[in-house]
């Protein structure tokens, strides 16, 4: 029975390298689509790809979890997959059943909510090069997702990480319907991780991360090869898209890449986690507020090499809360550094997004540093 429980455990991790390789030819095939008319959007993707090419050869090599888990998240990405195509095909059904055209858009009240959502869709272009503050803002909420990597890695004061937690009663639950979990994922024994065991903390954090990104650009994907009708994550927060992600992912979607990456780099020991958890924390906060501050407050404009447009008061806030995050996570030098390399990528945009650039930057540079100088990391050494 052994040697079929190994069976699973390599087909459910073959599986999970396949899903790593077919994500990496879609994104090629976008950014060649979109590279005349986006060439932000097409770069961007380019680095997703060569990301995504590494995190298959990783797992297919390393692992990037242990068994169950490998099956767990091969379980979550097919029922990832089962609703948003679920979405996509009564979608359109309904497209179909209403015959859409250009005299056929008026909203009724006779209409059913997704009626209404894809005559809104259809009568007017989603795509904007700015978007309301109010859209901003709930566009830029995503970034608070920050706040649960702390909680799932560090918990907080006298609550443990969630992800301990989370082992804690997984493994309660094997040991309490053994027969169960045998039928379905071989012997409790073989259970990788013990009671209060931190190594779960360490793996699960990846899995939350790894399930965060198939969960988001399955639904993107959708959006940018079908249309963003077809997108169920755009039918429930009725957002409104930058032509940046015209034949393009998401902001989002380069962010948990991103994320990926930098814990990657964690994980086999490259870099401290608290080099990491700077980069990823500056990239989700510091962004957000330097674009809110600066529309809602600014009034002092600066073009940017590279010509784009944005104001002081949102350099300054965005440059003041990357040093306060890095200077509670590395301590006051590295801060510094971190919160330069913030201030490079903002005001000398790349055409690649600075979601990705971000928190890989960062902790590459931080880590060399690291290594390199020796000063010890965080703000009590």
């Amino acid at each position: 029975m052994t040697d079929y429980w190994d069976i699973v455990d390599g087909i459910y991790n073959t599986t999970f390298t396949l899903f790593f390789f077919v994500l990496a030819f879609l994104m090629f095939y976008i950014s060649l689509r979109s590279y005349k008319n986006n060439r932000y959007g097409s770069l961007s993707t380019i680095i997703c790809v060569i990301l995504f090419i590494i995190f298959g050869y990783y797992n297919s090599i390393f692992g990037f979890l242990l068994y169950p888990y490998n099956g767990f998240m091969i379980w979550w990405i097919g029922i990832s997959l089962l609703i948003f195509f679920s979405f996509a095909f009564i979608i359109s059904r309904k497209i179909n059943k209403m015959s859409l055209n250009e005299g056929n858009l008026d909203i009724t009240e006779t209409d059913s909510s997704l009626t209404k959502y894809v005559k809104r869709i259809r009568k007017k272009d989603p795509y904007r090069e700015r978007i309301s503050f109010k859209m901003e803002v709930i566009r830029k909420s995503f970034h608070l997702t920050g706040i649960l990597l702390i909680l799932i890695y560090f918990g907080f004061f006298f609550i443990p990480p969630l992800t301990l937690l989370i082992n804690d009663a997984v493994l309660s639950f094997v040991y309490q319907t053994q027969g169960l979990y045998q039928f379905f994922w071989g012997n409790p024994s073989v259970y990788p991780y013990s009671f209060g065991d931190f190594q779960a903390v360490i793996d699960l954090t990846m899995f939350g991360l790894i399930g965060a990104l198939f969960f988001m650009i399955i639904s993107d994907l959708i959006r940018v090869l079908w249309g963003p009708e077809y997108s169920m994550f755009n039918f429930l927060t009725r957002s409104i898209l930058r032509n940046k992600e015209y034949n393009a992912v998401g902001p989002q979607i380069y962010l948990v890449t991103g994320a990926v990456f930098s814990y990657l780099l964690y994980v086999v020991g490259w870099v401290d986690v608290l080099i990491v958890y700077s980069g990823l924390l500056i990239a989700c906060f510091s962004d957000a507020i330097a674009a809110l501050v600066g529309r809602r407050f600014g009034n002092h404009e600066v073009e940017c090499i590279g010509g784009e447009t944005k104001t002081i008061e949102g350099f300054i806030a965005g440059i003041a809360c990357s040093y306060l995050i890095g200077l509670f996570t590395v301590g006051p030098f590295y801060s510094l550094v971190a919160t330069l390399i913030f201030f490079l990528l903002d005001y000398f945009p790349l055409r690649i997004a600075d979601n990705i650039l971000n928190p890989i930057m960062i902790t590459i540079v931080l880590g060399f540093l690291s290594y390199f100088i020796g000063f010890p990391i965080g703000i009590f050494n």
